[in-house]
């Protein structure tokens, strides 16, 4: 069965995903980002190799969502999966279903902080990062080859991405707030530990020293520093100078009140009012 690390992109799934790995696949809660290979992504290309898609369509690959879980499951043992995408449907294909998944925790962020760190990572505008993230139909895909969109994924604005994975009830899923796992890292990580716990049936006992670990082995400045030293497996080059770009780029310093214009804090506000009311992130 699949359980989803699930968010908009630039959201904290990286860092969750970093704890988690740390905390289920070390011995010591020890982080090493060759770990996070255990948490693939889906959808993605090679997921799709043995079925008949076009690549050069962009939504096609949704034709083999389900079938390509299904066969990641034949095993019938528990695998995570990190994913941008809606949890929706493309031509009535849906993106997953309760035979394939077991749950999911969503990390959902301030759009206000998101918008920044879209623009850096994508190499945007803020105008064009804004475009994006309120566009319902935009997607993302990662292949190199010139019209290839076997890793697309449809994300869909901020919004609307968030609201398909929270008002669904195929299966369990715990919505956490980045900004609750910054500031109460050790609570959080703690609540979702146990929750995944729950729903996989595992039956461990909370280890309070290994998630000490990984939360101490994943905290921004470890990460930056590491990405400084090794480079790091996530990051992206940019279009203009092919350079890569810093994954780990501004960390506590990504402040809205601070880098965000009020005119683009007034555009966010505007857009995405009630979900934002809803997180608390305005009163």
């Amino acid at each position: 069965m699949i359980f989803w690390i699930a968010s908009y992109p630039k959201s904290g799934n990286t860092w969750l995903r970093s704890l988690l790995t740390a905390y289920y696949f070390s011995k010591d809660g020890n982080f090493d980002q060759n770990l996070l290979s255990k948490i693939k992504q889906f959808p993605r290309k090679e997921f799709f190799k043995n079925f008949d898609y076009n690549s050069k369509v962009v939504t096609d690959t949704s034709r083999f969502w389900i079938p390509a879980q299904d066969k990641i499951n034949l095993d019938n043992n528990l695998k995570f999966f990190k994913t941008h995408n809606i949890l929706g449907s493309i031509n009535g294909n849906n993106f997953t279903n309760k035979k394939n998944t077991v749950g999911a925790i969503y990390i959902v962020r301030d759009p206000r902080n998101v918008i920044t760190s879209f623009k850096n990572h994508y190499d945007f505008t803020l105008k064009q990062a804004y475009e994006a993230m309120t566009n319902q139909n935009y997607y993302i895909h990662e292949s190199k080859e010139l019209n290839d969109f076997g890793d697309f994924q449809l994300i869909s604005s901020w919004e609307k991405n968030y609201q398909s994975w929270k008002k669904q009830n195929i299966f369990e899923t715990k919505l956490i707030r980045y900004e609750d796992l910054l500031e109460e890292t050790y609570y959080t990580f703690k609540q979702i530990i146990n929750f995944i716990d729950r729903v996989c049936n595992l039956n461990n006992k909370f280890d309070k020293d290994k998630a000490i670990n990984s939360i101490r082995t994943t905290n921004f400045s470890k990460l930056k520093n590491m990405e400084q030293k090794e480079g790091f497996i996530e990051s992206v080059s940019s279009k203009i100078d092919k350079k890569k770009i810093p994954f780990f780029h501004l960390g506590a310093d990504n402040d809205w009140k601070k880098i965000l214009s009020v005119d683009y804090q007034n555009k966010i506000n505007s857009e995405f009012i009630e979900s934002m009311k809803e997180l608390n992130y305005v009163k």
